[in-house]
């Protein structure tokens, strides 16, 4: 009995041992500028899920930024953020980010080159009279023929009470708009919640598949992803025109690909901003965090969403004294009608 109690706390101590010697490496940062981009460069070519689709060369950048990186004096860490981020971003991607504790990096090309397609001053103008709920802004307009609804961002939560009494305000409307242009996403619940007034089913509407080996294709195989007419118990069948543009991102880009599949439903506009990965956060040599895509999204063909999603009707806003976008979607709903 004493030889086993004896081996027991043997034991004990090397697992203490072990995991002291576990935490100081852990706590253990490098400032050295090689070495950070290095790793910066190892975490993405091992992990992001996109190197292969943003057509680069992954193994000509990484020469390219080790050089630049031994040029940089070791304490200097701004110079050396703003090198990392410059790395980051020629995967144009903006669900990459680096943080510090005195910046954060973040990619704009994805949308720069294309048209606003929206002006919060010509949207003030159908938003005279509205209500909030739950972070959307609604109200009729057209007279009263069209319900409007303005949804700014994903991280806004909202209820199937919201829901209810949104849709309660536009019963005698011939049509509703969903506007979810500049939304640069948020939740991904509340894209499926937003959604599902407007299946009376449960549907298949795209896929995902997630990183899991080191290789740039090394993923799991396709899983499917289905819209739950059950989340809201409020139902929509009149017909729903939705709005999006180029900053329609991230989890608001999963929604317009979702309501693709809406038989009454149309998407108007410009093309979506895209984002179509589900972003992972990882720790560098010096302590900073990197964000990015680590799972891919598919539509219902099994076709990537990274790019954005062309709305079937696309158009660019040209008036100034009207939002040209709205109009269309007015259009639409009186045609259908």
């Amino acid at each position: 009995m004493k030889t086993c109690r004896t081996t027991i706390w043997m034991m004990l101590a090397a697992i203490c041992l072990l995991s002291a010697c576990h935490g100081k490496e852990e706590m253990t940062y490098s400032t050295d500028p090689v070495t950070n981009i290095e790793g910066l460069w190892r975490i993405i070519d091992t992990r992001y899920c996109y190197v292969e689709e943003k057509g680069i060369d992954w193994n000509a950048i990484r020469e390219e930024y080790v050089a630049k990186a031994a040029l940089i004096k070791k304490d200097d860490q701004v110079a050396l953020f703003d090198l990392c981020a410059g790395m980051l971003d020629s995967l144009r991607d903006g669900h990459v980010n680096l943080y510090s504790a005195f910046d954060r990096s973040a990619n704009t090309a994805w949308f720069d080159t294309f048209p606003a397609n929206f002006d919060a001053r010509l949207q003030a103008k159908y938003l005279k009279d509205y209500r909030v709920a739950g972070g959307m802004y609604y109200s009729t307009i057209d007279d009263g023929k069209v319900g409007y609804v303005y949804y700014s961002s994903f991280s806004n939560a909202f209820s199937a009470g919201n829901i209810y009494w949104v849709f309660k305000a536009f019963e005698h409307c011939e049509g509703l708009i969903i506007d979810v242009r500049n939304n640069g996403g948020g939740e991904l619940t509340n894209a499926y919640r937003l959604s599902s007034p407007f299946f009376t089913d449960n549907q298949t509407i795209g896929y995902w598949r997630h990183k899991n080996g080191t290789g740039h294709n090394d993923f799991s195989d396709f899983e499917p992803l289905t819209a739950d007419a059950s989340l809201v118990g409020t139902k929509w069948t009149k017909p729903v025109i939705v709005l999006c543009n180029r900053r329609s991102y991230s989890a608001t880009n999963t929604f317009v690909n979702m309501m693709r599949y809406v038989p009454n439903a149309r998407i108007v506009g410009g093309v979506s901003g895209g984002g179509g990965g589900m972003p992972m956060s990882y720790e560098m040599p010096n302590g900073w965090m990197v964000r990015f895509s680590s799972v891919r999204m598919y539509d219902r063909d099994k076709k990537d969403i990274e790019n954005g999603i062309v709305p079937d009707v696309l158009m660019t806003m040209t008036s100034t004294d009207k939002d040209d976008i709205i109009e269309k979607a007015i259009q639409l709903i009186h045609s259908d009608n």
